[in-house]
């Protein structure tokens, strides 16, 4: 399964808004700054994360981006959900019912896919995985020392 990089830069942006708490809102050109990303497409990733109720925003100059609720109430199944959205990502259409094989079988398609369902348990099995972690428990793993850098250096990123 291919995820879009916004999903990486959400994630890492929601360790450092839970390292920078205390300095909220953290304005969108510093976090683009201190990850070294475009401004306008990190906007349009943080803003699916307002709609999804993970961050909130303050708009105007002092404005920025903040979470919307502890680190420990967003999973990474939130984030990847908010940023790629809820669809699944195998889709089966059946192609064993088409062409010599749909016009030859009998019985055979009396019971689902295997191939869909084998799928579909990987799917649910990577789901509960997402599930499971949180934002706080990426937070917690982090190399020691980076919650400190993050705090201390991030009033400066990007001036």
């Amino acid at each position: 399964m291919k995820m879009g990089e916004g999903v990486e830069w959400s994630l890492h942006c929601c360790v450092t808004l839970t390292w920078t708490e205390e300095r909220w809102p953290v304005p969108i050109a510093r976090l683009a700054a201190w990850f070294d990303l475009p401004v306008e497409y990190l906007k349009k990733r943080l803003q699916a994360l307002v709609r999804a109720g993970i961050l909130i925003s303050t708009p105007g100059v002092r404005g920025g981006f903040g979470l919307a609720r502890p680190p420990e109430q967003i999973t990474l199944l939130d984030v990847v959900t908010a940023i790629e959205g809820g669809t699944d990502p195998f889709r089966c259409t059946e192609i064993r019912q088409r062409g010599h094989s749909g016009r030859t079988a009998t019985t055979d398609f009396a019971h689902q896919c295997g191939i869909a369902a084998a799928m579909r348990r990987a799917e649910l099995a990577w789901r509960r995985e997402l599930a499971a972690q949180t934002i706080a428990d990426l937070a917690a793993a982090a190399p020691a020392g980076s919650a400190e850098r993050t705090r201390r250096e991030i009033a400066t990123a990007g001036t």
